[in-house]
């Protein structure tokens, strides 16, 4: 089945068919490093993480494009705040994401371009828009003549009017017209800069994507994508400043995410509810941080609290114990024979779950239904599990099935947290295996009250004791 993409440019759905058969070039806006990211921020970043592992999965090449502004009033607002300079303040923060989405699973791109790494990229585009009349130098700033595109307007569905009513000219701008947006500021006193031909400045924030995806991708992308609070003004402006510079398509297929509400309120700096990923993955499971965002699908509203992130931990040790158990079960009967044709009773009803994850992901990437496949396998699996006469080859089936699609999801535990309790707490349970046997009951208790502190809990089964994260 081809896979469809709602394109936010047409508002339909289409069949996505890349510019080269089985590569993908794939740009999405990435993070202003001045700080932490926050739980809005994340839900980008994960989806379009699923989307990129889905289109691999799926047998493409996917070059995907991250960047990184690094240079902007807020990072020079946080500098001066903290007694250091940008280019600091923006290696600090790409540090802390970096290990933020590490965290939460996310793949690193093929690349995350800086802006402050491309200034001579981005001075080329603006002296191109110029030389064509779609911009024009005024006392040291450069704008883009938002009139000159007769398209402006098309991303979002407004017309020029529209976009242009309410906005006012601040102090100190020096435009033509009210609509047109800034490409280079000419520095103030202290400020970071880099020369150019209009004098010393730095870019505006539109134009860095457009020189960076060009750079890296060429004039058209398949896939741009981000959140939609970001399609106007940003990619409005993007669409305008690069179709008119090359006279192609800036990309083929529009893809933005959602909003993101905290307690059912929009998420902002003024009501002070924002939260950091850098805070929250300190007492929530990173994967319950996955599954709360990929459980409602991309280009829905997301309400999160303490409730949904409650119910997002469940369902991910559901999955995981089933996991678990499943492993735990194969390598008690490694060695074993497997009955062929109970089995192929059983790999007719894995193969049409998967399949049926397919269609699902195939259907512009609905993640909560590509979830519930995922749960259907979860519950053939802990079937399969009660039956006393499980075979190699059916547990290996499950445990595949799983991994196949997690590989998409990403909500089993990273390999570092999957990895056995220590030498010290596998010598704890031994411990109280014996104590027990020897009615040592005092010992047993103290033991058990020590693993209950390291949040570990003990099961007994007809296998035998088995432990688990908590």
């Amino acid at each position: 089945m081809t896979i469809a993409i709602y394109n936010s440019l047409s508002r339909t759905k289409e069949s996505f068919e890349p510019q080269e058969a089985g590569k993908v070039k794939m740009y999405v806006c990435g993070p202003t490093v001045y700080d932490y990211i926050h739980i809005g921020n994340a839900r980008p970043v994960v989806f379009f993480d699923v989307v990129r592992r889905y289109l691999e999965d799926a047998g493409h090449e996917v070059n995907y494009v991250v960047n990184f502004t690094d240079v902007d009033d807020r990072l020079i607002r946080k500098a001066e705040e903290l007694g250091t300079t940008v280019p600091e303040v923006a290696e600090r923060f790409i540090e802390a994401f970096y290990k933020d989405i590490d965290s939460l699973g996310v793949r690193k791109a093929t690349i995350n371009p800086r802006v402050t790494d491309h200034i001579v990229e981005i001075v080329a585009f603006i002296e191109g828009l110029v030389e064509k009349g779609y911009a024009y130098e005024s006392e040291g700033d450069v704008y883009f003549r938002t009139s000159s595109f007769e398209d402006y307007g098309k991303l979002s569905h407004q017309n020029i009017e529209e976009l242009q009513f309410g906005i006012r000219i601040e102090i100190g701008e020096r435009k033509e017209n009210q609509g047109d947006f800034v490409l280079w500021k000419g520095a103030k006193p202290g400020e970071i800069k880099w020369d150019s031909p209009w004098g010393a400045g730095r870019p505006g924030w539109h134009i860095e994507c457009s020189a960076m995806a060009r750079k890296y991708l060429g004039d058209t992308l398949d896939i741009h994508g981000g959140g939609h609070d970001l399609q106007f003004p940003h990619h409005e402006c993007e669409v305008a400043q690069s179709e008119s510079l090359t006279g192609k398509p800036l990309a083929n297929y529009w893809m933005h995410n959602g909003y993101l509400h905290i307690n059912n309120e929009k998420m902002s700096k003024s009501l002070g509810n924002g939260i950091s990923v850098h805070e929250i993955v300190q007492r929530v499971k990173p994967q319950a941080i996955r599954y709360f965002i990929l459980a409602t699908h991309y280009r829905s509203p997301l309400n999160f609290s303490d409730d949904a992130i409650a119910q997002a931990e469940n369902s991910v040790d559901r999955i995981a114990y089933c996991y678990s158990n499943l492993k735990h079960r194969l390598d008690a009967i490694a060695g074993t024979n497997s009955a062929a044709g109970e089995v192929a009773l059983l790999r007719n009803r894995v193969d049409r779950i998967v399949e049926q994850f397919a269609a699902k992901m195939d259907d512009d990437f609905s993640t909560p239904d590509a979830i519930t496949a995922l749960f259907d396998l979860v519950g053939e699996a802990n079937v399969y599990l009660q039956d006393q006469n499980a075979t190699v080859e059916g547990l290996e089936l499950l445990l595949s099935a799983i991994e196949r699609i997690d590989n998409v999801l990403g909500l089993l535990p990273l390999q570092a947290e999957e990895e056995l309790l220590d030498a010290e707490i596998e010598g704890l349970i031994i411990e109280r295996t014996e104590a027990r046997k020897s009615k040592n009951w005092a010992r047993a208790d103290e033991i058990r009250d020590l693993l209950v502190e390291k949040n570990i809990v003990l099961e007994d089964t007809p296998l035998g004791i088995r432990w688990r994260r908590k």
